[in-house]
């Protein structure tokens, strides 16, 4: 039988025939017109008043926590329970991540594990929808505006779902993006970064491309303008050839959803009643991007048995994701016992928009028998 991977970009012809024009046009590099075209429309499709394409989400994190102001010694609480790409983001610039206990029903952060972690030292908060479900950001927001904090929304996974009627990447002041090819919508590599603060948006539009802003802009002027380094800045541009295929892949987002959606409601269905795994829970007032299917392995289930068992079936499957405070490279002081749980037993399984019903279907047989011989795997 034909493997089943765990992740599959939704890329095709009408792609392909973005990237042509812009072979076509001379200008494969970043911040050109197919950049320009991207950032407007993703400033219009978020309401935000600036959006800077760039390389990468981690790009996106870092150049915020330069914009907003974080110095050496600074703490900034982040979401445990995540890749530690906003963790990384805050140590970049010198700051002390602080690691916030998430919920056990959603894995998204805890607005009450954050109120606790306030303190003297803290600026910020970093907020994640994890692996495409949004955070409670009602609740957040009203911490971050009672303590005088920023509000980042880690938007990473999330392409496509909503919070109270919203758009994630639309529920915090500043909000970052992914579009690696496990995301909803996807150029392989890149990222965004939207805020409500033009101001904020050039400061890291200009910090991304090592601090003199747009070569294709200059080479327009008549004359020889000699850009200036104002800034010490990154090269994190996003270049034209990606710009234009989020340009089709934005155009299809609520179709790739719809079947992403489709394949979790299946899921949902044949595994409902299954009592050694616990299925992902969506609180009525959001959706999810479902960027990753993730179930929760009973305690007794040895999970890498039946990691092995489905790839031993060509089914492709993974950890889920991290319980950041127990990673060596951050010596974390305090505890997350809630994500260092479901670090322990949460499974990823294939989710995608090509994946096909009898896929699923194929998936679901093998996943429920090889949870059944796990648990007697992890009794023994």
């Amino acid at each position: 039988m034909d493997n089943i991977p765990q992740v599959h970009a939704s890329l095709g012809e009408q792609e392909l025939a973005a990237v042509a024009e812009v072979f076509a046009s001379g200008w494969p590099a970043g911040q050109g017109p197919k950049g320009k075209a991207l950032e407007a429309e993703l400033a219009a499709r978020y309401g935000a008043g600036g959006a800077v394409a760039l390389s990468n989400c981690g790009a996106a994190l870092h150049l915020a926590m330069l914009a907003l102001g974080v110095q050496p010694g600074d703490e900034v609480i982040v979401a445990d329970f995540t890749f530690p790409a906003p963790a990384h983001a805050v140590r970049y610039v010198g700051g002390v991540p602080v690691f916030a206990d998430v919920r056990a029903d959603t894995g998204t952060v805890d607005p009450r594990a954050v109120a606790d972690l306030v303190g003297p030292r803290t600026v910020g908060v970093i907020a994640v929808d994890t692996v495409g479900l949004p955070a409670d950001y009602a609740e957040l927001a009203a911490i971050a505006e009672r303590h005088g904090l920023f509000l980042v929304e880690d938007a990473a996974c999330s392409v496509g779902a909503t919070y109270q009627g919203r758009p994630a990447g639309a529920l915090a002041p500043v909000a970052c993006l992914s579009f690696h090819g496990r995301k909803g919508a996807t150029s392989g590599e890149g990222g965004a970064l939207l805020t409500a603060d033009p101001a904020l948006a050039a400061d890291a539009r200009i910090r991304s491309s090592f601090g003199i802003g747009s070569i294709f802009d200059q080479a327009r002027v008549v004359g020889l303008p000699i850009p200036e380094f104002t800034e010490i800045g990154y090269n994190y541009k996003l270049s034209d050839i990606a710009a234009a295929i989020l340009l089709v892949q934005l155009r299809r987002v609520d179709e790739l959803l719809s079947r992403r959606q489709a394949v979790a409601a299946r899921y949902a269905e044949l595994l409902a009643g299954e009592e050694l795994l616990t299925l992902p829970h969506v609180p009525d007032d959001r959706t999810h991007a479902w960027q990753t299917y993730m179930v929760t392995l009973d305690s007794t289930v040895d999970r890498s048995a039946v990691a092995a068992a489905l790839r031993a079936q060509g089914i492709g499957c993974g950890h889920g994701t991290w319980a950041c405070h127990l990673q060596p490279v951050y010596e974390a002081k305090q505890a997350c016992p809630v994500s260092a749980d479901l670090f322990q037993r949460n499974l990823a399984i294939p989710m995608h928009a090509e994946l096909s019903m009898e896929q699923v279907d194929r998936v679901v047989d093998a996943l429920r028998a090889a949870v059944r011989a796990g648990a007697r795997e992890g009794a023994a």
